[in-house]
């Protein structure tokens, strides 16, 4: 295994094999081999093997067991906080080509919820971006995003099917350096599942961004929905930094 010596044995045992399941080594469907097998493929103990094998249970990417074959599940793309500010950042880190198709590209006034997350009175004029965000050829996400405008005017002069409005951004000089993401499940509308192909209602992932400046000053606001089970999100902490992970209750 070509994972840190300084890990559990467990540890390096349930990253390897997420490996091979996520790298498609161990495509979806494929049949895991026996505990027995692997304790002699990894030189481990039987509970060694069992407690990888629950925790990629547990992550939905190992299926069946009770009298039934285990076998690979389908791998989500896993987005973690380091890249969560970029679409085509994430894609890049994971080996997938990033790309997008832009919808619009408009001044247009403030919406009252739209006001309410930038700081500004309702009616204030924004720019507002719809794109739709692939990886490769696979529709992934939907994205609405609104601008402060200020910044979002510099938009007229970048073709934002080219690739990553954040990078544009901060080519400008424009600070981006602080995110507040909020994670909840949202019905796809009509505009969704036409963009997606999915039918209307099913359930998407929703990501709600507000970026703001090193000084706190906001200046973009996204709604962000994605194809549930081709990504999932992950938040890494150490005793040294951890992660602010705030858990709100949903209004009726």
């Amino acid at each position: 295994m070509s994972v840190s010596n300084f890990q559990p044995l467990h540890q390096r045992l349930t990253d390897e094999l997420r490996s091979r399941i996520t790298s498609g080594t161990w495509p979806e469907g494929f049949q895991i081999p026996s505990e027995a097998e692997l304790c002699r493929e990894f030189e481990a103990s039987r509970g060694t093997v069992r407690q990888a094998l629950s925790a990629l249970r547990a992550e939905g990417l190992i299926l069946g067991g009770r009298g039934k074959q285990p076998v690979a599940g389908r791998a989500a793309l896993s987005q973690p906080f380091t890249t969560f500010m970029s679409f085509t950042e994430w894609a890049g880190s994971i080996g997938r080509v990033p790309g997008q198709q832009t919808r619009e590209v408009a001044k247009r006034p403030a919406s009252p919820d739209v006001a309410a997350q930038l700081g500004l009175e309702a009616g204030e004029p924004v720019v507002e971006v719809l794109r739709l965000r692939l990886l490769g050829e696979m529709p992934a996400m939907v994205e609405r995003t609104s601008f402060v405008l200020d910044v979002g005017r510099l938009l007229f002069d970048f073709d934002t099917d080219s690739g990553s409005i954040f990078s544009f951004l901060k080519s400008c000089g424009v600070d981006l350096s602080r995110g507040r993401h909020t994670i909840d499940a949202v019905a796809a509308d009509e505009l969704d599942a036409e963009l997606l192909g999915v039918e209307p209602g099913s359930p998407l992932l929703r990501e709600r961004r507000v970026t703001s400046s090193a000084a706190g000053e906001p200046i973009e606001f996204s709604d962000d929905r994605y194809v549930p089970g081709l990504t999932n999100f992950t938040i890494e902490n150490t005793n040294d930094h951890r992660a602010n992970l705030v858990r709100v209750p949903t209004s009726a």
